[in-house]
């Protein structure tokens, strides 16, 4: 096992994804190594988003990896490959979880996972990557400025053991990584693809100031987002250049 070899447990944190990339600083520490806490009090999100979550109610965690034989063109896989064991989790209590571009867990319309990639490049390879994880497990009360939030409790009605859960969430990622790592990447974008929110189905996007039509057909290793308007000309967006209309 590589994810979930060494855990390091906190009561709170600023944030895990900070936390760890302290200690790369400091330490040699071994590759899967997961840092993991009850609370964060600045817990972040992508493009400087915070990320909000009730103390004891949630999975809170970051992953030191060291992906080196991953191309720093190719650094979106390790998001790919994130997301699917995330989905692969859900999966184990709900059917049809979603990835939403380019780094939420879907339940339907709803988001009950998000993802924070942070990599260190040397060169064209990664050096090493922090993989920040907030999954809502029982929370069931979001501030009113969180947009969509769905923990498995509220979908469920249950209440979950969240070491159980970190054991099998860990065991799933870990399945994943070791594919990015040994087998087959295509299969990971292909999967991807396939699991993408809104995947071949006309939706409504906003680019700029521009509203259109369009289809999500692909997403590339390096995370260019394809889409086809109702023209059939493709379209292509990287981070915070699309937003999804619902």
């Amino acid at each position: 096992m590589i994810i979930g070899s060494n855990i390091i447990p906190y009561e709170n944190l600023t944030s895990t994804n900070t936390e760890a990339a302290l200690l790369l600083k400091k330490n040699n520490i071994p590759e899967g190594t997961v840092i993991h806490t009850e609370y964060q009090t600045a817990g972040r999100g992508q493009h400087g988003n915070r990320w909000e979550s009730e103390k004891g109610k949630n999975l809170l965690i970051s992953i030191i990896l060291y992906p080196g034989s991953v191309k720093s063109e190719e650094q979106f896989l390790i998001s790919m490959t994130i997301s699917l064991g995330i989905c692969d989790f859900v999966d184990r209590y709900l059917e049809g979880s979603k990835v939403k571009w380019p780094n939420d867990i879907y339940f339907k319309d709803d988001k009950i996972a998000g993802i924070l990639i942070e990599n260190s490049l040397m060169g064209d390879t990664i050096e090493s990557s922090v993989a920040g994880i907030g999954l809502n497990i029982n929370q069931e009360n979001f501030p009113g400025e969180i947009r969509n939030p769905v923990s498995l409790r509220m979908i469920t009605g249950r209440e979950y053991e969240r070491e159980i859960c970190l054991k099998n969430l860990l065991c799933d990622l870990d399945k994943r990584y070791k594919l990015l790592l040994y087998g087959d990447r295509r299969k990971i974008r292909d999967e991807y693809v396939n699991r993408l929110y809104w995947f071949n189905e006309l939706h409504e996007y906003m680019a700029g100031k521009t509203i259109f039509k369009g289809r999500i057909s692909d997403v590339s290793v390096s995370g260019i987002l394809s889409i086809i308007d109702e023209k059939g000309k493709i379209l292509k967006f990287s981070f915070k250049e699309v937003d999804f209309i619902p």
